[in-house]
């Protein structure tokens, strides 16, 4: 099987971790030698409620006997996705109650640009340094990292970077500004928290020049960080919140959300503003909603908060030199890229599954499922420190 993935399969990179991959079930993932890797990434903070949680399985089990895709999206009324968007305007503030469903976090973020130009007629998007939204090139191109998008260009224009935190750059959004999108927790730069009531601040310069706040919630939404939007933690209120990631419960999803008022722009002059075929589908609606559910209904999201201070106290060790992040969306930082590549690399030989950030590479990713138990963090954290100890 590993021959015909480089043969058949398109590689993301040269060298891919190439585990071959029998079932995983709960907090674990298991080759096709059966061997057991705890899982401390979960798809890349994808898999919520962890692998093959029993809700959500029997969610897809019941939707598969009703019926699969059967309309592109809009135009038929199909109970799972109206379901699903009812119970995200349920939990989230007034007006944000319209939610758009698509394929995936980075076409979320495409139609939260294009609904920020629609809306205010406006062309300029500013995003921050160091930002990750996706791949696709309207997501790349709020992208600042100029060794990534050099090969594609060009790219959409009239895009614009701030400063992460800098009040004195908020000043650059003004009258001619459509929307400006920043992570709510930075990402790949290395889980950055908003301070100094950063988020606040800039929701009201969007207000005062009109322009379209837009937080990009895919990967400390769905109650990763104790909340379950992220934002909840930062005294603000976005005008589109995008999700994506563990919304699906492990299958491929994303969804933006607006007021009423600001998403029906999308759907005349032009009509059709965004259009997609599978974007609502039934089956991956059914498995969103049971993971909402389960989330929402359980003691998950403050367990993630308990959670956060068991990693925080059996990592301690001399050569991490910090843990940022809050919740379950945590980045163990190391003295050195080369230190960390080695961490994670010999994890996985002793069955843990740990990855890397995009931008920071000193960083161990550790964003396991939310249903991780106590026992499962003290193991992994024991591998860690042991690795630690040996290089």
């Amino acid at each position: 099987m590993k021959t015909d993935f480089f043969k058949y399969q398109a590689q993301t990179t040269p060298h891919p971790l190439a585990m071959e991959i029998s079932h995983a079930k709960g907090s674990y993932i298991f080759d096709t030698n059966d061997n057991a890797y705890l899982d401390f990434v979960a798809g890349v903070s994808a898999c919520s409620l962890g692998h093959s949680h029993p809700k959500v399985v029997n969610a897809i089990k019941d939707q598969l006997d009703k019926y699969l895709h059967v309309m592109v999206y809009g135009e038929y009324i199909q109970k799972p996705a109206v379901d699903l968007a009812k119970l995200l305007a349920k939990h989230l503030p007034k007006p944000l109650e319209s939610t758009y469903l698509v394929n995936s976090g980075t076409e979320a973020i495409e139609g939260s640009l294009k609904l920020a130009r629609r809306y205010t007629g406006r062309s300029e998007i500013i995003a921050a340094k160091n930002a990750y939204h996706g791949n696709t090139l309207g997501s790349l191109s709020l992208m600042d990292y100029e060794e990534r998008k050099q090969p594609f260009l060009p790219l959409i224009p009239d895009i614009k970077h701030i400063e992460f935190n800098s009040e004195s750059d908020l000043l650059q959004i003004t009258e001619k500004t459509a929307g400006v999108i920043l992570e709510t927790i930075q990402g790949g730069a290395g889980f950055i928290e908003p301070t100094n009531d950063y988020l606040n601040k800039v929701q009201r310069r969007c207000n005062d020049v009109g322009a379209v706040f837009i937080l990009d919630e895919i990967q400390p939404g769905i109650g990763r960080t104790g909340k379950l939007f992220g934002f909840e933690n930062y005294n603000c209120l976005p005008d589109i919140v995008v999700t994506g990631k563990g919304l699906g419960g492990g299958l491929p999803i994303g969804a933006f959300t607006a007021s009423n008022e600001m998403m029906t722009s999308l759907s005349d002059n032009p009509k059709l503003g965004h259009i997609t075929t599978f974007g609502g589908n039934p089956v991956i609606a059914a498995a969103a909603l049971a993971t909402l559910k389960e989330i929402t209904t359980s003691n998950l999201m403050t367990e993630a908060l308990e959670k956060e201070q068991l990693f925080r106290t059996h990592l301690q060790h001399k050569r991490i030199k910090e843990i940022r992040g809050r919740g379950l969306m945590l980045a163990a930082f190391t003295e050195n890229a080369d230190l960390t590549s080695e961490v994670i690399l010999r994890a996985q030989d002793q069955g843990l599954i740990l990855f890397w950030l995009l931008f920071e590479p000193k960083a161990i990713r550790i964003t396991p499922p939310l249903t991780i138990s106590n026992e499962e963090i003290i193991k992994g954290c024991r591998i860690i420190t042991s690795i630690l100890d040996k290089i």
